[in-house]
């Protein structure tokens, strides 16, 4: 099995859990997720299988979308509703405009610090290994860019969200901020991640079905090829296959088609055999492409 696998998580179990659990039903061993939901959290995990567990750092690193459903009133030490509340309950809750208003601080590039309950090392350590051990740290913010954010309603101490951010945004951590910004507390009560790079979460399917199909999932796997449609290709004759998959630089001559060099240091270039299968990424240097991963 080498391709993609859109998963529907439930609320409850840990990306690490998604993954035994395939691992089991469908024998492949060779499994992995591409960026970590929450346990609480519903929606899209995608898992790489095979070979294309070769291509996790760059479906990784794409745009999410999320529903969220944030509760203003008091803050939690995990910044979500497994938390104990942190501080005074809020006697009063801010109104829609109040709200509407704090939302701006969160648009385009900003500086987010991480929840102290997240996956981030410090020292060799989750960060919230240190937590739970009553030893938490102050994480340094990082910069993100939230690309879209909107209001979707609002239901008494509930606020609604629809929100798009770069990779390594913290939803929980928008939850705590903008209940500090509104001077409240704040945390988040519920996730469904609905889109992860190009994909979303009407194409995935619900992690028990996917358990039920075992090795049958196959026909339902993305190709390699067409997870990454952002980036450029090219085909290779059956001698630059030979040298693609041993790792070797293509020449113009090794490939079907013109072919105009891409500057060094831009995005990798998928490399796809004659049947559109891709073999490999490779970089463009030197008036060559040099393969960087190899699938074979």
């Amino acid at each position: 099995m080498d391709g993609i696998l859109l998963i529907d998580k439930p609320s409850g179990p840990t990306s690490h859990d998604v993954v035994a659990r395939l691992r089991r039903s469908t024998g492949e061993r060779s499994i992995g997720h591409t960026g970590t939901l929450d346990p609480r959290a519903t929606g899209l995990l995608p898992l790489v299988l095979g070979r294309a567990t070769r291509l996790a750092s760059l479906l990784t690193g794409g745009d999410k979308t999320y529903d969220a459903t944030i509760r203003l009133g008091f803050a939690t030490g995990t910044d979500d509703a497994d938390g104990a509340p942190v501080g005074p309950v809020a006697d009063a809750r801010p109104d829609d405009a109040a709200i509407d208003a704090a939302l701006d601080r969160f648009r385009g590039p900003i500086e987010q610090r991480p929840p102290a309950h997240s996956a981030k090392k410090v020292g060799g350590h989750r960060a919230y290994e240190l937590a739970r051990r009553a030893k938490p740290v102050a994480l340094s913010p990082v910069q993100v860019t939230v690309h879209r954010l909107e209001r979707t309603g609002r239901d008494g101490d509930c606020v609604y969200l629809s929100v798009t951010a770069t990779s390594g945004f913290y939803v929980r951590a928008l939850a705590r901020d903008l209940g500090d910004a509104l001077g409240c507390g704040g945390h988040l009560l519920a996730l469904r991640r609905t889109r992860s790079g190009p994909f979303h979460v009407d194409q995935a399917m619900p992690l028990d079905a996917a358990e039920r199909a075992g090795a049958e999932v196959a026909s339902r796997l993305v190709s390699p090829a067409d997870a990454l449609p952002h980036l450029p290709d090219v085909t290779v004759t059956e001698p630059g296959l030979r040298r693609a998959t041993h790792g070797n630089p293509l020449l113009p001559e090794h490939l079907e088609g013109r072919w105009v060099p891409l500057p060094t240091g831009s995005q990798p270039v998928k490399v796809l055999d004659p049947e559109g299968r891709l073999v490999a990424l490779a970089h463009s240097r030197g008036g060559a492409l040099h393969p960087v991963v190899v699938l074979g």
